[in-house]
């Protein structure tokens, strides 16, 4: 489950995310109901399988049945989690199979459910996140169809060189240049990008983790419109300045 709403008064208006089917939004009938069974299965992070019926928009959801317990997120990892559902919501075509996508966005919510397990303190589980969510960002550009060459540079078709600065200009690429601004990458990061390897990095390769995150930002930012994320703000307003988003 994505996103849950009020609807009338007893039922909920539930948006998934499906293995099959892709994203779509189901109505669960009764489900705010005191003794719905519904109520307490129509959480976030809790694997289920679905029925529902209906050729139109909206479904109507029949039979909910957990496959497992909730996966165990907390504290940063909980928002990095919600981070990730709202940026599926808002991006990917409703009722358009993205089984890989699908598969990437178990991965990323497993990962950050395990992070918590082997750390300490909110600071070093804060950090931790920031390899998954990049990597699940650039996996959702992929399937975007965002296909931007990282080993080459547009201008020349050259291979990336580790030490050489490239602009970033959107639906074109990397061109390199000596020019320093906000569109300024250098060769080893795209390298990384390309390779999505961001949790082997090492602490002296941070800036690696940064770059990715302003490239993921501009490239992710047509799809997502004006509006806010909510996501983000929710975080900022409970840990100022720590959002990992």
């Amino acid at each position: 489950m994505l996103h849950r709403r009020p609807y009338n008064e007893t039922s909920l208006l539930v948006d998934l995310f499906t293995e099959e089917s892709g994203r779509l939004t189901v109505l669960a009938k009764g489900a705010r109901a005191k003794r719905s069974a519904l109520k307490s299965l129509l959480q976030p992070f809790t694997p289920l399988l679905l029925r529902w019926t209906g050729k139109g928009d909206l479904k109507i959801l029949t039979k909910a049945e957990a496959v497992s317990l909730a996966l165990p997120l907390e504290h940063t990892a909980l928002y990095s989690a919600f981070y990730i559902n709202e940026l599926v919501c808002r991006v990917i075509e409703n009722e358009t199979p993205y089984p890989q996508l699908f598969q990437d966005y178990l991965h990323c919510l497993t990962a950050l459910a395990a992070s918590q397990s082997t750390l300490t303190g909110q600071n070093t589980q804060a950090k931790s996140v920031e390899p998954f969510l990049r990597k699940f960002e650039f996996q959702l550009l992929q399937t975007l169809g965002y296909g931007v060459d990282f080993l080459h540079c547009a201008g020349s078709g050259l291979p990336v060189e580790p030490q050489m600065s490239y602009q970033y200009r959107a639906e074109q690429g990397f061109i390199a240049s000596l020019l320093k601004n906000n569109q300024t990458f250098y060769g080893d990061e795209l390298l990384i990008f390309a390779s999505l390897a961001f949790d082997k990095l090492g602490a002296e390769q941070k800036h690696i983790l940064q770059a990715a995150k302003r490239f993921t930002r501009m490239a992710l930012k047509p799809y997502l419109g004006s509006q806010p994320l909510k996501s983000r703000e929710l975080f900022q307003g409970i840990l100022p300045g720590k959002m990992k988003g």
